[in-house]
């Protein structure tokens, strides 16, 4: 490599790490200066039931500011792609995949939010690899973050259980044994456009995986794809949520949403 590539490559490198750097600095919440110190007129924060563990056998409760999505009854709150309602069967308080009946998708639509999922892997366990208990969680119904069961499965790092789906690998593999219910607890906030179509900012998430930090506020570089890096494009502030058919009998339960507000 000759001196001068490498001088603009180093020059490009800094740049980069510039713009991701101010990009994290626009995306942190900032102290107000509106009120001072220790203010008594400060208005306080709502008071709300927060939310209860779960147990294997037992579903928790979400807190009484959360919309609940599936509640282990019924499937009202979701259709399928065309509309209609989802066919996904449900029983003994939980919703599992029919396979080829499709994605589905919640009738209401979100977007920066806080989201509780739980799910369990077929048992007994069958295929390996992508094969295996596969299916995932659509935030705005275009940024995935994968279900898979990754229980002493290997399969590519970006693609496993909890990975931003051919983007980021989750800091650690956190998942258990097949048949045991698992919880992902998803902070997003969505991309933000302006109104000509050109990004302000991207999309970044957080998920907690059983209890276990796995994705730490990352920034995604569009929606996500198999095997492609799609670029952003234009889309609405709040849309549907989707959980993907990929063939396998996936259950999932007690799932549950808050809407988050921007700063």
């Amino acid at each position: 490599m000759l001196a001068d590539e490498a001088t603009l490559m180093h020059k490009h490198h800094l740049l980069l790490v510039a713009v991701v750097t101010l990009l994290t600095q626009l995306c942190t919440a900032q102290v107000s200066t509106q009120w001072k110190i220790h203010d008594l007129n400060r208005p306080l924060p709502p008071v709300i039931d927060p939310a209860t563990a779960s147990t294997p056998d037992v579903p928790g409760r979400a807190p009484s500011d959360a919309t609940v999505l599936f509640d282990g009854k019924d499937l009202s709150k979701w259709t399928d792609k065309a509309g209609k309602p989802a066919k996904w069967k449900v029983e003994n308080g939980y919703m599992e995949v029919v396979p080829e009946t499709g994605y589905i998708f919640t009738r209401a639509a979100f977007g920066d939010c806080q989201l509780h999922v739980e799910f369990a892997e077929p048992v007994p366990p069958t295929g390996e690899s992508q094969d295996r208990g596969n299916s995932g969680v659509f935030l705005m119904g275009l940024y995935e973050i994968q279900v898979l069961d990754s229980y002493q499965n290997k399969t590519y790092a970006d693609g496993q259980a909890a990975a931003v789906y051919g983007q980021y690998p989750p800091l650690v593999n956190a998942s258990r044994p097949p048949g045991e219910w698992q919880t992902y607890d998803i902070i997003f906030h969505g991309p933000r456009f302006t109104k000509d179509g050109k990004l302000l900012h991207p999309a970044r998430v957080t998920v907690v995986h059983n209890g276990v930090l796995v994705q730490d506020n990352v920034l995604l570089t569009g929606p996500t794809a198999h095997g492609k890096r799609p670029p952003y494009k234009l889309h609405p502030e709040k849309l549907p949520l989707a959980l993907q058919d990929h063939g396998d009998p996936v259950r999932f339960r007690n799932i549950w949403i808050r809407g988050l507000k921007e700063d």
